[in-house]
């Protein structure tokens, strides 16, 4: 007799929160603080490489322009120290028309001024009215110009703290140097252009001096010393901020007191570098983003909970209430249900049982057609080894007799490994494999065929390659496939005037096994290998013997194919991984 469940009165009421409702609020805070401190790590690590990807591929395209206009002016003189006009100027030493000729010429080229200096250092010609008549004999440009027969390039810092570069060249006639065209480059404007973006620029010379930078107190310094010239205000504020921002990155170095990262680049031109300073505001602002969507996110949830809680207080209250009017009822119905379980319980003990026999009997039906198959091709082979014994016997051949028994006794050990492989199979087990020849196995299968086919007369065409052929694998149960397969093939020739069976083993990235007779061949491929299909008559076959090779086959990692020959007959194929060297290493 069951107990009828009585009124609950010492249910407590709404009061502190319980330690799991503590213990998720502490996890989902602990997981809030994880979650926050990954995100920064990985989107710091992911914004910050794609902020350095931007930035060199902005410095390589200032570096590609920087020298395109370089390589741009360099042709220039080349191309005025043969121009006639200014050739014949210099020799009538009338420069009317040199100095218009020069400022149309400017426009074309787009560099910063052309000067056109006679042989001792004096501007005849300029596209700088200003500039008529100043003296450069002492000018690098001039000198080495002079002393040379091809381009020279030079840089001159002048009083401004600028660097002048200019490309000159002797202008000459009948081989004598009648003086040196100057043609100055506007580097001026890519300073011009980089003064409208966020990155600090500038570009060192072969020295390490830096001749042109976005910021005009650098040039002419080292990038070290131009570095060090940080405002001492500017440092100090932000080395207290880096302390105080937990989310501050690393710096590559300073900028006018800023973090900046730095990235360095080769100018292939006279030994060249450009680097360049990009600030991690970019990145820390997306970061910090990122993280404040988080942090709200998780502020949301945490609302949530604790509005699910005050929820769940208040309906916790009025269900204590609805309870007690309706826990008598849910009494009774209690002893119902207790009641329609019991019957239901002791029912599905009894199906249980009836299920389990069944299962049983299935079972063993299965396990009984499966050993009355394989093993009823061992006792006709015994029946006439003892037959063939008995005859020698009477013959007074005992020593003949005694190999018969020999067989006999193999074909016993055989009888006992058919049984543990079945029931191996069954349980659908795998016992551990070991290198198999397969031309063994061929051989030991037609040693075991070989009463059947000596009776029936079948001609058998063996084909098998010169080298070994190994497989990891069971050899018994290889032997079992085989057996079932020639098995198979000797009894689809019944009805053939001369049976033939043909087998062929190949290797290459498998193992391939054919077995073709030359009966009537197959009429349903796709329920071949099911089990207890069979086109035999009544007696002749249970129909497992392809669904047990089929699985044998399956087990060892390899497949089990058939298919009718064109010229007629059937054709099986057994296809296994073969064993290669690294293979045998392995094992």
């Amino acid at each position: 007799m069951s107990e009828t469940p009585s009124e609950d009165t010492s249910r407590p009421g709404p009061g502190p929160l319980s330690w799991r409702v503590r213990a998720a609020l502490v996890a989902l805070f602990a997981a809030a603080v994880a979650t926050v401190w990954v995100t920064n790590a990985l989107l710091t690590d992911r914004f910050t490489e794609t902020t350095r990807n931007r930035a060199e591929l902005r410095l390589a395209l200032y570096s590609g322009n920087l020298l395109s206009e370089l390589r741009r002016n360099a042709i220039v003189p080349q191309l005025l120290a043969r121009d006639p006009a200014l050739i014949n100027a210099l020799n009538t030493d009338d420069y009317s028309q040199s100095t218009q000729r020069l400022i149309s010429f400017v426009e074309e080229i787009g560099a910063a001024s052309l000067m056109l200096l006679d042989e001792e250092g004096r501007t005849v010609a300029a596209t700088d009215r200003a500039r008529l008549g100043a003296a450069h004999r002492n000018a690098p440009y001039f000198v080495e110009a002079m002393r040379s027969s091809s381009t020279v390039f030079t840089s001159i810092p002048n009083e401004v703290g600028n660097y002048t570069f200019t490309y000159s060249r002797r202008v000459e006639s009948q081989g004598n140097a009648l003086g040196v065209i100057v043609v100055e480059a506007d580097l001026a404007k890519f300073e011009r252009a980089w003064a409208g973006i966020s990155d600090a620029v500038l570009v060192t010379d072969s020295e390490g001096r830096i001749i042109l930078a976005t910021e005009p107190r650098w040039r002419g310094l080292t990038v070290e010393a131009a570095l060090a010239r940080q405002p001492p205000d500017s440092a100090i504020e932000r080395a207290i901020q880096a302390t105080t921002d937990w989310t501050a990155l690393p710096a590559d170095a300073y900028v006018g007191g800023q973090a900046v990262m730095r990235i360095d680049g080769r100018i292939p031109f006279r030994g060249w570098s450009i680097t360049s300073f990009t600030t991690y505001q970019s990145v820390r602002e997306r970061v910090n983003a990122v993280l404040a969507l988080e942090i709200m996110g998780f502020a949301l949830l945490a609302a949530l909970a604790f509005y699910a809680l005050s929820r769940k207080t208040a309906l916790r209250m009025a269900l204590f209430q609805r309870e007690s009017r309706e826990l008598r009822q849910l009494n009774l119905r209690l002893q119902r249900e207790i009641a329609e379980r019991e019957r239901v319980q002791e029912n599905l003990a009894v199906a249980e049982q009836t299920l389990a026999q069944s299962s049983k009997l299935a079972a063993l039906g299965e396990m009984s057609a499966a050993v009355s198959h394989e093993l009823n091709q061992p006792l006709a082979a015994m029946k006439t080894y003892l037959a063939g014994a008995r005859l020698l016997l009477r013959r007074n051949r005992p020593d003949e007799a005694l190999s018969a028994f020999h067989r006999i006794d193999d074909l016993i050990e055989r009888m006992g490994a058919i049984t543990r492989q079945l029931k191996s199979y069954a349980r659908k087990g795998q016992e551990e494999f070991s290198p198999v020849e397969m031309g063994e196995a061929v051989t030991s299968a037609l040693a075991m065929m070989e009463p059947q086919l000596r009776a029936r007369q079948v001609r058998i065409s063996r084909v098998l390659p010169d080298e070994k052929v190994h497989v990891m694998g069971d050899r018994m149960r290889i032997e079992q496939v085989l057996i079932n397969l020639l098995r198979n093939a000797l009894d689809a020739t019944k009805s053939v005037r001369n049976p033939e069976i043909e087998i062929l083993l190949a290797h290459g990235e498998t193992a391939t096994l054919s077995v073709r007779d030359n009966g009537h061949g197959i009429e349903d491929l796709d329920a071949l290998f099911e089990p207890f299909y069979t086109t035999k008559q009544p007696g002749d076959g249970t129909g497992l013997g392809l669904a047990i090779s089929s699985g044998i086959v399956s087990d060892l990692g390899g497949r089990l194919t058939a298919r009718n020959a064109e010229g007629g007959g059937a054709v099986f194929e057994m296809q296994l991984p073969i064993m290669t060297e690294d293979t045998q290493a392995a094992e």
